[in-house]
């Protein structure tokens, strides 16, 4: 009997090294040593999808994932999509990850004030997605970070950029306030795109705004040097001084120098803080601005004082040699 019990005994504690084994295995750390992307193609079964992991090296054996993952998973079905697979995750991990649908999220980032020619360069250039770049119409595109997932198309997520400038600019535009110089939601962007191109500082733009509000509202031409060169470069670096005679161009629909009011389009796709803030200026009489050397500007009431500006500005160019 004693020797009976002495075997049961054993055969007992091999069974619960066994079930630590097998647990281990589950549960503890997978063999992969890096992080790797993992793709689960649509209609892709858990057979499939181990035998791919095992290849992939995510996991040691494909027949024990599918076994260990009917006893001890959840029995959710698993979803499409391109997965980050983290280094040593364990099997039981990688099944909850791929049964929770966190797919790997990629982004196209469009900055404020980009225009339309370097929004189809980012969506050319973005990798995973699919079919020609759309060239979008100017001052159609809301800057901000988009997400993708590897097989969308490009015109796609260009669609999802143009219906957020929709949505926003309907919003903003219902709250515009009564000090507002333009007439249309069009004119709102157009003014907002010269905004977004003549200061980067955050804190300028309902001044900017208010400055190009007041000259509108006097009939004085907005003067403003992106207008003039986007039809040069659709919105790229020029590179070089705007030449006299491109100011002097009144066959140039955009130049803000020869003609008065707002140019014929948008030269950029400006951002919501812009947008807010040609539809709420800020309270102000100044009519001019010049750089002020620090990255922001300095704004004036009168020409005599703008010519005062200007005079300092050129002598801080003249003393650092710009």
């Amino acid at each position: 009997m004693r020797k009976l019990g002495c075997v049961g005994l054993v055969a007992m504690l091999v069974a619960v090294i066994a079930g630590f084994v097998v647990l281990q295995g589950w549960g503890g750390a997978g063999p992969n040593p890096r992080t790797l992307t993992f793709q689960v193609p649509q209609g892709a079964s858990l057979g499939s999808t181990a035998r791919d992991l095992e290849t992939a090296g995510a996991i040691e054996s494909a027949s024990r994932f599918r076994l260990l993952a009917r006893l001890f998973g959840s029995g959710d079905p698993i979803k499409a999509g391109e997965y980050r697979i983290p280094a040593r995750l364990s099997p039981s991990d990688i099944l909850k990850l791929l049964q929770g649908g966190r797919t790997l999220q990629r982004l196209v980032v469009i900055p404020e004030g980009l225009p339309s020619v370097l929004v189809q360069e980012r969506l050319a250039a973005a990798q995973g997605l699919t079919g020609a770049a759309p060239l979008p119409a100017e001052g159609t595109v809301l800057p901000d970070s988009y997400s993708f997932e590897r097989g969308d198309t490009r015109q796609s997520v260009a669609d999802r950029m143009a219906k957020a400038m929709q949505t926003y600019l309907a919003s903003a535009w219902a709250k515009r306030k009564p000090t507002t110089v333009v007439n249309t939601p069009a004119e709102a962007i157009i003014l907002a795109s010269i905004v977004e191109k003549e200061t980067g500082k955050p804190s300028e733009r309902r001044l900017v705004a208010a400055v190009y509000s007041n000259r509108l509202r006097r009939g004085m031409p907005l003067q403003a040097d992106p207008t003039v060169i986007y039809p040069v470069t659709r919105g790229r670096p020029l590179g070089r001084r705007i030449l006299r005679s491109e100011l002097d161009d009144k066959g140039n629909l955009y130049n803000t120098y020869a003609l008065s009011g707002l140019p014929v389009g948008p030269i950029a796709n400006p951002g919501r803080a812009s947008i807010d803030a040609v539809l709420d200026p800020e309270q102000s009489q100044a009519l001019y601005f010049v750089a002020d050397g620090t990255g922001g500007h300095v704004f004036a009431n009168t020409l005599a004082e703008h010519n005062a500006n200007v005079a300092k500005w050129r002598q801080y160019r003249r003393e650092k040699g710009i």
